[in-house]
């Protein structure tokens, strides 16, 4: 039983070994083919995504220090001597002009008007007296029954009693007058600080301390310091062509890092050098409706004077380094090679590299698919708006078939 066991054993595995060695047959051609594909699949030029450059109008940015100021300031002073009676503000508020701040004693000043008013009326009575006698003078002087200087020096009274009411009543007006400043009013529209004289505090006209500083933040300005250095050689760029004047519009970025949500517009420009900075102070003026800018703060200002109508805009994907640091792009150049181009990159402008030099009008500069490429390579260029983007060389795209 064993030796038939054993035939019958061989006849079941030869009966398997076949369809085994035949699959074993298939499976390798079926990798060779795939191999060949692959190969086929690297075969040709490298699909890149181009752009063609044309000279724009870029602006020079410029980023300075600057510190904020009042758009108005004024130191609130009394304008009469007494003792402070009243405040009538809150510290730290809001004030308008006109708006009452202080009360001064005013005892002695109505009391002055008072007098001012009854010598005012005394005048009137004297100058009616000395009018009327010399009105009854006149005829008969005329008719000599007086002598005629009894006449003049009748007129020549009726005349000082005259200038005599005049001198009362711009005293009686310089009184009311200062009557009135016993209570000071605000003399600007804004936030006012601290009072630096409190109820009872005696105050004169002469003194060295204000009352209390009123200052307007909503606009506000920013004094910003530029080198003359950079001054000078913005105008000689704006002189020799190379640059053009733009209404200079400011961005602010505060002491924290945040931006400063709304633009500022330049208002003027220093005519003289700051001799011991060596700077340039431009003003410009901010909208400032939250009050978030205060006076005395510390800012980056973001501007631009001019601007180069010769610049080329690179996206930054599509500048690469040399060994030595240099910046160069790859141009599409004659039978679809890549071609290294050493270009002049001076800063940044959003998501471009600003060029400056080595780039001509129409080129076609590769911003897809460079990771690969190299010196003089064969490439198939199609512009990088196109829907088809390119594919690496030997890869697959999105449908899963290899590159071409």
């Amino acid at each position: 039983m064993l030796p038939t066991f054993r035939r019958r054993s061989d006849a079941h595995s030869t009966v398997f070994l076949v369809p085994a060695i035949l699959l074993l047959m298939a499976g390798g051609c079926g990798g060779g083919a795939g191999q060949a594909d692959g190969k086929r699949g690297s075969i040709g030029p490298a699909q890149v995504g181009y752009i063609v450059v044309q000279p724009t109008s870029v602006p020079l940015t410029t980023e300075i220090a600057g510190r904020t100021n009042a758009y108005q300031t004024a130191e609130v002073r009394p304008q009469v001597a007494g003792i402070i009676r009243k405040r009538f503000f809150t510290e730290g508020s809001l004030v308008k002009k006109g708006q009452p701040l202080y009360q001064v004693d005013p005892s002695i000043y109505r009391a002055a008007a008072n007098e001012a008013a009854a010598n005012l009326a005394a005048a009137r009575a004297t100058a009616e007296a000395a009018r009327v006698k010399a009105a009854r003078y006149k005829p008969l002087a005329d008719e000599q029954a007086v002598a005629a200087q009894d006449y003049t020096d009748a007129a020549a009274t009726a005349s000082q009693a005259r200038a005599a009411v005049d001198q009362n009543r711009a005293q009686l007006d310089t009184a009311r007058i200062n009557l009135r400043f016993t209570t000071v009013p605000a003399p600007i529209t804004g936030r006012i600080g601290r009072s630096l004289f409190t109820e009872g505090a005696l105050v004169t006209t002469n003194q060295t301390e204000p009352l209390a500083v009123i200052s307007r933040l909503d606009p506000i300005y920013v004094d910003i310091q530029q080198s003359s250095a950079d001054l000078l050689t913005l105008r000689r760029r704006l002189a020799g062509g190379g640059a053009v004047p733009v209404t200079a519009s400011v961005r602010l970025k505060l002491e924290d890092g945040s931006d400063f949500g709304a633009a500022g517009t330049v208002e003027f420009s220093e005519a003289t050098v700051d001799t011991a900075t060596g700077t340039v102070t431009l003003r410009a003026r901010f909208p400032n409706p939250q009050g978030l800018l205060l006076p005395g703060m510390f800012v980056r200002a973001m501007f631009a004077q001019a601007s180069d109508p010769r610049a080329f805009l690179v996206p930054q994907q599509a500048v690469s380094r040399d060994p030595k640091g240099n910046a160069q792009v790859y141009i599409v150049g004659p039978g679809n090679k890549a071609i290294t181009r050493a270009v002049t990159t001076t800063r940044v402008d959003g998501a471009n590299w600003v060029v400056t030099a080595g780039l001509k009008p129409g080129d076609k500069v590769i911003t897809q698919g460079i990771g690969r490429l190299k010196p003089n390579a064969i490439v198939k260029p199609i512009p990088a708006s196109a829907p088809d983007r390119p594919a690496p060389a030997g890869g697959k795209d999105k449908s899963g078939k290899g590159g071409s």
